[in-house]
């Protein structure tokens, strides 16, 4: 999909502020109202914009934990069924394929280190999983959704 530069306005300021209404969106990219909705079906139908979320406090919703989970599996006959459980688990928000030390870095959030304690056990019993290593969060100076996005030709 090409992007031009009220595309790229388009995508900044959604992800500053996903709840900016559309005649507002039309008048920051100096649209018209049905210029500017037929602008973010495209980007949506495209796939650029895949959802709209709010970004929670995950401390006053009791989930005081920020792990990253290592995960070595034996191979990759368990992979399928690997994803499924963590697709199943609530406190697994994200799950990347990576290279070099193990297999799959988790990122978890729980309520504290008993839960912690438990779900690193429940993972540890998933069927091809050889070796976990976790590391807990102290603070954090950044998290963000972001990207920054650039006109495309």
């Amino acid at each position: 999909m090409v992007l031009d530069e009220i595309d790229v306005t388009i995508l900044e300021l959604l992800q500053k502020q996903g709840r900016t209404r559309r005649n507002e969106l039309a008048d920051l990219v100096g649209l018209s109202l049905p210029a500017a909705s037929e602008r973010l079906r495209k980007l949506e139908e495209g796939g650029i914009i895949t959802g709209y979320y709010a970004k929670l406090n995950h401390k006053l919703l009791g989930k005081d934990i920020t792990a990253f989970v290592l995960v070595t599996m034996d191979s990759s006959k368990h992979f399928n069924t690997f994803v499924d459980h963590v697709n199943a688990s609530d406190d697994i928000l994200e799950c990347h394929g990576i290279t070099g030390e193990g297999t799959h870095l988790l990122k978890v959030r729980t309520e504290n280190t008993e839960s912690l304690e438990k779900l690193l056990a429940k993972v540890q019993s998933w069927l091809g999983v050889t070796k976990t290593m976790t590391s807990m969060v102290l603070s954090t100076s950044k998290e963000t959704t972001k990207v920054k996005v650039h006109k495309t030709k």
